[in-house]
């Protein structure tokens, strides 16, 4: 990314009811559905200790609404996906069930 593009910020409320600002930093598509991975604004994205959020991404007619992913199957299968981008697929097993040997 260069300096000249500007990060969306997103503005949500947490768990607790506390409004918390997050950076947006990609968004993905996943068996059809689209997903935002998003950044605390006061966290860094180079930091190994940063936590990334995970959202669901649907369009309501020309707004962007986020949704926490309350199944825990999905949440895991983007995790493991977007996991597998980013490091790769370590097996040698066609038959693994790794996101790769899948599409």
């Amino acid at each position: 990314m260069t300096n000249t593009e500007e990060l969306q910020i997103i503005k949500t409320l947490d768990e607790d009811g506390v409004e918390v600002e997050l950076k947006l930093l990609d968004i993905v598509t996943v068996d059809d559905n689209d997903y935002a991975l998003l950044l605390p604004v006061d966290e860094d994205a180079e930091d190994e200790e940063a936590e990334v959020v995970l959202m669901r991404l649907k369009k309501d007619g020309e707004e962007y609404i986020f949704e926490t992913i309350d199944d825990d199957d999905e949440f895991n299968e983007v995790a493991k996906i977007l996991n597998e981008e980013d490091f790769g697929c370590e097996c040698d097993d066609e038959n693994c069930e790794c996101h790769h040997h899948h599409e």
